[in-house]
């Protein structure tokens, strides 16, 4: 049987340059890099240089990263300390984030009695600058907009520049989820207004458990986790060395090969769109997720003219053809609930019909697609 991974936004297969890079780091520089003796100041020499690797690329400071377990800990660390350390009273965000951002920030409305507001959205998902401007003008609280670079199950980008200027220019803060969009596009902290930015290495190739948050310099943020002095007595525990190894390496790999990497994996997304409309003609593309300007090149989420009770069988079909793919995101694909994005954007009754984001990288070839979208057409024709 053909096997064929379409779920890259959920995670990516490890490069074997990444591998290499873990391997020696397990068998060789195993100390502890907070230890004082050779092998750990091996160990922390490395951890450092991943640390200026990093912020070279972003043009941040080396201090400006702080590596934590992956996304989901840099979202919770930045939205928590914003609001116990820097007076944040309103956090902006808006429905379709990760639940990594809106379960956080429904925790920190319970606990700390903060005012959550969510930004309106358009039909395709984008957020409504003047309904946030609106929020951010309503009142003199001290205010955080969550709100994330590249949507992770229909693929929209935000404009980042102009909301980051819009909310400095009302003395808000603004964070970005950019898991889906680092490691897949340039960045130059410089240059966009964002205070704080969050990664994970298992997005681009690297290893699981493993991330970074950027976080601007003089925030004001403390600890969340204490205990030790590591990431200089920002996050205590002892480092995942050979994880950070890792990913350090994933990092530099995607940005060596970007240009090449964009060009092959937005073509296959194209071929696979028209494969699509062409053997499927009444399939449609939720969000903005066809168009290769307006969303990431990564990921298209699609809608299929199916019933549901057909629908429900599809994932498990797809799965014994060999191919993987996601209803939402994978974060949520254990679940029966369906998709918060969808339910959103969507009218009731197109909520019926079964979406499926497939997603992209340079490992796939056309004639996966072609496998894939046969087998699409098989089952809405049996």
């Amino acid at each position: 049987m053909q096997k064929v991974y379409l779920d890259n936004a959920a995670t990516t297969q490890v490069r074997d340059e990444v591998i290499a890079k873990m391997q020696e780091a397990l068998a060789v520089y195993y100390g502890n890099p907070s230890s004082t003796h050779s092998f750990g100041r091996s160990a922390k020499t490395a951890v450092e240089k991943a640390r200026k690797t990093i912020a070279k690329t972003l043009n941040a400071q080396p201090s400006e990263i702080i590596f934590t377990s992956g996304g989901t800990e840099a979202d919770n660390m930045i939205l928590r300390c914003a609001v116990r350390d820097l007076g944040v009273k309103t956090l902006i965000t808006s429905k379709i984030e990760h639940h990594a951002v809106l379960h956080t920030a429904e925790e920190l409305e319970k606990e700390y009695g903060i005012s959550l507001k969510f930004v309106g959205l358009d039909a395709d998902g984008n957020p409504d600058l003047n309904h946030l401007q609106t929020l951010l003008t309503q009142d003199d609280s001290k205010k955080l907009v969550s709100l994330m670079h590249v949507n992770n199950e229909i693929g929209n980008i935000i404009d980042i520049k102009s909301i980051g200027k819009l909310c400095h220019e009302h003395g808000a803060l603004f964070h970005s989820d950019t898991v889906q969009s680092i490691g897949h596009y340039p960045w130059d902290v410089q240059t966009v207004p964002v205070d704080f930015m969050t990664a994970a290495a298992h997005k681009f190739h690297g290893p699981k458990g493993i991330g970074f948050a950027f976080i601007r310099k003089n925030s004001g943020l403390k600890p969340l986790i204490f205990g030790g002095s590591q990431e200089r007595g920002f996050r205590a525990g002892t480092e995942p060395f050979h994880n950070i190894v890792g990913l350090e390496e994933a990092f530099v790999q995607a940005y060596e090969h970007l240009d090449e990497e964009i060009k092959t994996i937005k073509e296959l997304k194209h071929y696979f769109i028209e494969k699509v409309k062409q053997e499927i003609p009444d399939a449609v593309f939720n969000g903005l997720s066809a168009d290769l300007e307006k969303s990431t090149y990564t990921l298209v989420n699609v809608r299929l003219p199916f019933d549901k009770q057909k629908g429900l069988m599809l994932l498990f079909h797809l799965d014994m053809k060999g191919i993987a793919c996601s209803k939402g995101s994978a974060c949520q694909s254990g679940s029966n609930l369906g998709s918060h994005v969808l339910t959103e954007i969507l009218p009731e009754e197109e909520l019926e019909k079964p979406s499926l984001r497939f997603s992209f990288s340079m490992y796939n070839t056309k004639e996966e697609l072609d496998y894939t979208v046969q087998v699409l057409k098989e089952f809405a024709e049996s």
